[in-house]
Parts: structure tokens; sequence; C-alpha cells
């Protein structure tokens, strides 16, 4: 893989998603249809993955491509694949609460290596540099030249006083009883994939996940979360998230600072 063409067309195809996104979400109404398992879909989260989906098979047309918008794609049996979600959040998208995101990830033997998040409505953009590392770029995200980017780095927690995100839509009384068994000096709640994201960038030390998630919504952030430093294991036996599983469907995790003593469930 050409990891340099690989961030420059995952960062470019992003923000297409993101503009045609936004121009959906400022419309004074939008149709939502629920999907086979009862999950909402929109306009938005169609014309993204179209937008996504064909500039991904154009550049890299050898590479086997899953995203959440195409069932057909979910019935391959991959360790190394490109994989998308186009509207992370459509939840977050259909209350107008601005945290959702677009995902991109590149798979390799089960582990995501690169990644892209880009939360439109709230103007931050983090990824994988083509060494791996993970950035936040900041300006006006130009399609065809990289802004300002900064190194983001996870904390140095300090165990008696974590910092803990979860998520925004589907906190229940099983996470609050795991969130319980630490010192927690701050809670924050945070839509999609950007809770990943607050790890990756020292903002929060710990988000463990006690719910539903399939591989799209987790890859990317991932990939940026180990870029910065951290991790993300199983919420069971604490063994590194892997990909490529049945149907592309994830075990409860916990994403980390790997400083943060971990807690049995």
């Amino acid at each position: 893989m050409d990891f340099d063409k690989l961030t420059k067309v995952m960062r470019e195809l992003a923000l297409l998603a993101g503009d045609k996104i936004m121009e959906i979400y400022a419309a004074d109404d939008f149709e939502v249809r629920a999907k086979s398992d009862e999950s909402p879909v929109t306009a938005a989260d169609e014309a993204a993955d179209a937008i996504i989906s064909a500039g991904l098979r154009e550049a890299f047309p050898d590479v086997p491509l899953v995203t959440e918008e195409q069932s057909a794609s979910h019935g391959q049996s991959v360790s190394t694949f490109l994989i998308v979600d186009p509207l992370d959040g459509t939840k977050e998208f259909i209350k107008r609460r601005g945290d959702f995101t677009v995902n991109i990830a590149y798979v390799v033997d089960g582990v995501p290596v690169r990644g892209i998040v880009y939360a439109p409505a709230k103007d931050r953009l983090f990824y994988t540099s083509a060494d791996g590392s993970a950035v936040e770029e900041t300006g006006e995200f130009a399609k065809d030249v990289i802004g300002n980017t900064k190194p983001i780095r996870v904390s140095v927690p300090d165990n008696d006083a974590l910092l803990v995100v979860a998520s925004k839509s589907h906190r229940d009384q099983a996470t609050d009883d795991y969130i319980s068994k630490y010192n927690v000096a701050d809670m924050k709640s945070a839509g999609s994939s950007l809770k990943f994201c607050l790890v990756a960038t020292g903002e929060a030390d710990l988000y463990p996940r006690v719910g539903r998630t399939m591989e799209w919504d987790t890859a990317a952030g991932h990939a940026v979360l180990t870029g910065a430093g951290g991790q993300v294991v199983r919420f069971d036996d604490h063994t590194p998230l892997v990909y490529g599983k049945p149907e592309f469907a994830n075990p409860f995790f916990i994403a980390l600072s790997p400083d943060v003593k971990l807690e049995k469930a």
C-alpha cells in the first residue's frame, strides 16, 4: 500500500463526504428511514457512502471494501481491507447535536493501521499520517492542500483522578457500573467515534463500550488512537480488539491510554 496516497485519498474523500452531509444537515427537513435492523438511515448516509465508495474503488481497485451502507459487502471474509462508516452517529445527526463523524480506515491482517475521523459540524479532523502517527488538522480543510497539523498523543493519566468519556446515545447501567470501579475526576459524553479521538488527544483517559458496535464504527477511531499511542482491547479479557470478524461485529471493548490500570469486567 502507498500510504502517502492512502492518506491523501482518505482525507479528500472524508472532506467531500462531510460537505455533502452538512448540505443535508442544513436543510429544513430530511427523510429518516429504518434499515432492516431498525437503525436509522438518512440521505446523508447514502450520499456520503456513494462519494467515499466511488473514490476508494477508483484509487484502490484491488483492496476489498466494507461499508456500512452496502449490505452486500458484509458477507466478505477478509483480513486486509478498507472499511467505511460514511456517517457515524446518525442519531446525533437526526437530533442535530453535531456529534457525528465520517470514518474511513485501512485494516491489515486484522489491525487498523490507518484511519481518518472527520466531524464536520465540529470542525475537527483527525487522521494517521503516512508514517502511522496521529495528527489533528486545523484550518479551512482545503481538499487539495493539507493545513496546519499537530501531533496528538494520549495522556499520562492519574489513576486516582481519571478522565472518562462514554457514549451520548448508548449510555446504560452496565456502563455506569463498570465506570464506578475507577476513581473518576471528570466524566463526559460524546457521540460517534469522537470518543476514540478524545482519548487520542488526551482529553480523556478511558472509553469503555458495553454495547453493540460494528467494525465500521470503530476502525478509524481505533487507528487514530493507536497512532497516538493508545490501545483498544476486548472488555472480557483485555486482549487486543481485532478486525475481520464474522459479519464485522465487535465484542464489548475498552479504549484507553496504556497507563490506565484496567479493572476487570
